[in-house]
């Protein structure tokens, strides 16, 4: 096992910087923000949906938007991730198009037919043939920096997402929380990344506590369920083992059965929490525990600080992150590949 306090082996196990990548999460945040609301967008007036489309980490963007703002939006915000667009998108709906690389089929098949269909478009990628469409086509497109990983590029895809829909005045002005949510973000990476000690650094323990435990990850509905699903990607991806997520009370009404012996010795529950929970789901959490610690597991709670909605799930997200990526390395695995993934891409291109 890598000491994930030896600087030189985490770095040395991360050839490609993934951690570098993570800590730069702060400064994408902003500059995909104040580059996106200078660029002009479709408008919003009248609009009677907004349809993100995308897979992957480029349909956070989405999850993003719909899990902060769905309370104060007077239209309904959904997500996309299949091929199909649904009947009900048309010139009165607005399509943010999300695919880092612009070439992800599931996407631009969307994207295809939301053109066809008249519909108000905003492409959001670093290229690709989305980017080539979008602008052949006299569509927005708002340029991300390439050269990461889609899951790495969450920060420029989400918040040129925010800038972009605050220009096209869907979104109140979002300034001060964007403020907020990079001053938090900045802080917390001084605790999370890799100079913190072990000792002070919650990422590292929870890495160590996983171990060769699956990870489960519970969130309540809204910015926690969200977070969680992230959380369980970045292992997938960044730690390389299975892990699964739910959110609150969903799991009440069939996750919970299963947690019975000896099915929680294998699993580490991590529990995310942040102070804007509905009193009815936050009541939950700890008869929910009971059940779970019943069966064996261990359970830690990670809190997502700030004062914004936007600030605390994007908090989450970083801590996840890092743990994640601290995951990967603690068993000597290079965190950025997916080796996996480009065999699927492969095999369908060769189909």
């Amino acid at each position: 096992m890598i000491d994930l306090d030896d600087v030189g082996a985490l770095h040395g196990t991360d050839p490609s910087d993934m951690l570098r990548a993570v800590a730069d999460l702060p400064t994408h945040c902003r500059e995909a923000y104040d580059d996106s609301r200078a660029r002009p967008t479709p408008s919003a007036d009248g609009a009677t949906a907004v349809m993100f489309l995308g897979m992957g980490g480029s349909a956070v963007a989405g999850d993003i938007v719909r899990s902060v703002f769905r309370e104060r939006l007077g239209v309904p915000v959904d997500v996309n991730r299949t091929p199909v667009l649904p009947a009900y998108c048309g010139p009165h709906t607005l399509v943010v198009a999300s695919s880092y690389s612009g070439n992800t089929s599931e996407t631009l098949a969307a994207f295809r037919e939301a053109v066809a269909r008249g519909c108000r478009i905003i492409a959001i990628t670093s290229g690709g043939k989305l980017g080539e469409e979008a602008a052949a086509s006299g569509i927005t497109v708002v340029p991300v920096p390439g050269g990461f990983q889609p899951r790495a590029a969450l920060g420029h895809l989400g918040f040129a997402s925010l800038g972009a829909l605050e220009a096209a005045g869907l979104l109140p002005a979002l300034a001060e929380d964007v403020e907020e949510t990079v001053t938090e973000l900045t802080r917390l990476v001084a605790l999370l990344g890799p100079d913190s000690p072990r000792e002070g650094n919650p990422a590292k323990q929870l890495a160590g506590l996983i171990e060769d435990r699956i990870p489960v990850i519970w969130g309540a509905e809204g910015i926690g369920a969200v977070a969680a699903m992230r959380w369980k990607c970045q292992m997938n991806e960044n730690g390389k083992v299975p892990a699964f997520a739910a959110s609150m009370s969903e799991l009440d009404h069939n996750e919970v059965v299963g947690w019975t012996r000896p099915y929680g010795d294998r699993c580490s529950l991590i529990s995310l929490r942040h102070d804007g929970e509905h009193p009815e789901l936050a009541a939950r959490f700890s008869l929910s525990y009971e059940i779970a610690r019943d069966a064996g597991v261990a359970i830690e709670e990670v809190h997502g600080t700030g004062r914004s909605t936007l600030t605390r799930l994007m908090a989450l997200i970083l801590a996840g992150d890092f743990a994640s990526v601290y995951v990967g390395i603690r068993r000597g695995i290079d965190p950025t590949p997916v080796a996996a993934i480009d065999r699927l891409k492969a095999a369908l291109a060769g189909a």
